[in-house]
């Protein structure tokens, strides 16, 4: 493994232990058991480090996602089993995990500004999917980015949002069956 990715590794680790805010490059120095200054000969500061992992982060959402999509399936399955997966992330991710806690508590700019970044990649993946199904005559044509949007924004409200102000969680094939009966009809009728 070379100095970078040895570095972006151990950042990643104490990013993820100790949030953006209270990382040090000393503390990145330390876990990757490099000076300080051979962090700075591949990352200018503390932002461009951050914004490298965070980077990484959503490429490894997207190829994770690629992989929940069965060869076979129908847009609408396909479409919710990454949406589910992409969510699933969210939660098991340690990173995106301690980003989403942070930017509650303490709400840290970079932070805030790095959640709408992944939200934004995450919804341009979605229009990516859209656009592709309507190219293949799977989706009537429609408004790509608001559909993505809406897509994203009604599982994350159905599988994140719902737990916090009802006592019940709702089963992911309640999920399935409600945005296939209302958002995903309409794309197909």
């Amino acid at each position: 493994m070379d100095r970078r990715q040895e570095i972006l590794e151990a950042a990643a680790k104490s990013f993820s232990l100790f949030g953006y805010k209270a990382t040090t490059m000393d503390q990145v120095a330390k876990i990757a058991n490099v000076g300080k200054g051979t962090i700075y000969t591949f990352f200018a500061n503390k932002e461009e480090l951050f914004n490298a992992i965070v980077v990484k982060m959503i490429d490894e959402m997207r190829v994770e996602a690629d992989k929940a999509a069965l060869e076979g399936d129908s847009f609408e399955e396909k479409a919710h089993a990454r949406l589910m997966h992409m969510l699933k992330f969210r939660e098991t991710h340690l990173l995106y995990a301690k980003l989403i806690d942070e930017e509650k508590e303490l709400r840290t700019p970079a932070v805030a500004e790095v959640l709408q970044e992944i939200e934004e990649a995450i919804v341009s993946y979605i229009e990516e999917k859209i656009k592709k199904a309507i190219a293949n005559g799977e989706v009537k044509q429609c408004d790509t980015k608001l559909v993505a949007y809406l897509l994203f924004k009604s599982y994350l409200a159905l599988v994140i949002d719902w737990n916090k102000t009802h006592d019940e969680e709702l089963e992911e094939e309640r999920i399935v069956t409600l945005i296939s009966e209302t958002i995903f009809k309409s794309l197909f009728s």
